[in-house]
């Protein structure tokens, strides 16, 4: 996909369609099989079924997941409601907060500031390639000064992720 914003090629995470996929099965199931049994049991009625479709737009929303795109000095995270973009090669913080849902937080010079899941990093290389570029130009400019300790250790886990992949693919393990 192109970046209309600077004409350069942007790497997109490309496990975002199957988890669509899913997302939309899941409200879809949910609203057909609440819509038949309500009408099975004879209460359907027109708020009823509102309620339902209503009900299921609300699980797509909550199921639905960010889209994560980067390019050339930047990085973007669209979610079903908004979006956000940080300049990755202008970077002053790096932070990671959860242990089960762990959770990457980025904020830029400009104020900007997004959150991002690292297993789209790690299911994405291209995406961890922008955004380790944009990192090591933010700190040869000195704007990156917290949370390079989180970035070398999620870089050192997307390194293994990806050796012990090479390895089970050529049969070495």
């Amino acid at each position: 996909m192109e970046d209309r914003r600077r004409g350069g090629r942007a790497a997109g995470d490309r496990t975002w369609r199957g988890s669509a996929r899913l997302a939309v099965g899941c409200a879809a199931g949910f609203g057909g099989v609440t819509l038949l049994v309500d009408w099975d049991a004879g209460t359907l009625t027109p708020v009823r079924a509102l309620l339902w479709v209503t009900l299921s737009a609300a699980i797509l929303v909550m199921l639905l997941p960010a889209r994560v795109t980067a390019g050339p000095g930047w990085l973007a995270v669209r979610g079903p409601l908004r979006g956000r973009t940080v300049r990755t090669d202008s970077l002053v913080y790096v932070g990671q907060y959860g242990d089960v849902s762990a959770h990457l937080v980025l904020r830029d010079t400009a104020g900007n500031r997004l959150e991002l899941d690292p297993n789209v990093l790690h299911a994405n290389p291209l995406l961890w390639h922008e955004l380790d570029t944009g990192v090591r130009r933010s700190l040869d400019r000195g704007t990156l000064r917290r949370g390079t300790e989180v970035l070398a250790q999620l870089g050192h886990e997307i390194d293994d992720t990806n050796a012990r992949a090479v390895l089970k693919a050529s049969g070495l393990t």
